[in-house]
């Protein structure tokens, strides 16, 4: 095992629009870890110190941590009971929490990385993905981070014995720590079953960035899924699965065309539902169009919001700012970033770099 090493995991936009839990576009904003160890020490309690976004908020207990519950979760797994000993780590993340930008995913695939690396295991990407779909739960985000670029996937249809084993409850996965566990306290997890999720990277025109309009508040992905209805018309499924067929290969095109973007990244299966969570975003994606805004391509909510994911090959502060008078009428100020597609998901150590993209 090398003794120190660098992970790091792109943030991600989830859906695209019409692509709900099946397209994720990899972000270049970053979740850092730089893990070391103390000789000096025999703790096997990991250290954990964190800087950026989110260091008020982030538990430092390694039992309370969700990217070194994944990682004893890996490491579990493959017979390796314990953390070893004077583990060292520093996260520092650029990625928003709760605001759609994929800051979960990013701590699940690192966790999967720190577990695959302590353990000396050299999972195959396709099994590291296993281990992060039975925390996530949805691919899309996971797997963008995991690989990076325009990814679609799929959870795949399994025997019953592998259904069951995939299903269990995320409370037996990664259980919840209480204050008197000692070290041998959950060490027979449920393994995930292999071949899970499947992915294919679709082709990106290295015109296109993303701007990523972030309103200053907080929306949980449970909170934005409980406002779905569980039944939906063959009429907007069918609306749906049109426009992801052609923006799957409208948003490889090189010059991109806005007008087919704009058409195909509408949607009719989570946005028109989430508009009460985010006052502003009705008039943000109807109002600013490829021809009020030239250099869009097109304008979504990004995951489970809120914020705001515009496509487009220039006019960016424009966008950003007019988007911004909205939300403002609705009493609710924005960041904005414009950001390039992200490789993805790097290990790093000083002799070698693993590259999952």
């Amino acid at each position: 095992m090398p003794r120190s090493f660098t992970i790091r995991v792109p943030a991600t936009s989830a859906n695209i629009g019409p692509g709900f839990d099946v397209v994720g576009l990899s972000l270049y904003l970053h979740l850092t870890l730089t893990v070391s160890f103390d000789a000096a020490s025999s703790d096997r309690i990991p250290k954990i110190t964190y800087s950026g976004e989110g260091a008020d908020e982030v538990p430092l207990d390694a039992y309370r941590n969700l990217t070194t519950r994944v990682a004893l979760y890996v490491l579990r797994c493959n017979g390796i009971p314990n953390f070893p000993s004077g583990l060292v780590i520093h996260c520092d993340n650029e990625i928003p929490f709760g605001r759609g930008l994929g800051s979960s995913g990013a701590a699940v695939i690192a966790g999967v990385h720190l577990g695959n690396v302590l353990g000396e295991l050299n999972l195959p990407v396709e099994r590291l993905l296993d281990f992060a779909l039975m925390v996530e739960r949805h691919p899309d985000n996971v797997t963008a981070a995991l690989v990076g670029g325009f990814v679609g996937s799929y959870l795949r249809e399994l025997d019953q014995a592998a259904a069951e084993a995939a299903s269990v409850p995320l409370s037996e996965v990664l259980p919840e720590y209480p204050p008197d566990a000692g070290e041998d306290w959950g060490l027979n997890p449920p393994p995930p079953p292999l071949g899970i999720g499947h992915y294919v990277r679709f082709e990106w025109s290295s015109s296109i960035k993303a701007l990523a309009i972030i309103p200053r508040f907080e929306l949980s992905t449970a909170k934005a899924r409980e406002v779905l209805p569980q039944n939906y018309s063959r009429k907007d499924l069918v609306f749906n699965l049109q426009r992801l067929a052609v923006l799957t290969t409208a948003l490889g095109r090189t010059p991109p065309d806005p007008e087919l973007i704009y058409e195909a990244m509408k949607d009719r299966v989570h946005q028109p539902y989430r508009k009460t969570l985010i006052p502003g975003l009705p008039e943000v994606t109807s109002n600013i169009t490829p021809a009020t805004h030239p250099g869009l391509l097109g304008i979504c909510l990004s995951g489970a919001g809120p914020t705001i994911l515009a496509l487009a090959t220039g006019g960016f502060e424009r966008i950003a700012e007019d988007a911004a008078a909205i939300f403002k009428t609705h009493g609710i100020e924005v960041d904005w970033k414009v950001l390039e597609i992200g490789g993805g998901s790097i290990v790093e150590t000083t002799s070698l770099t693993e590259n999952y993209a």
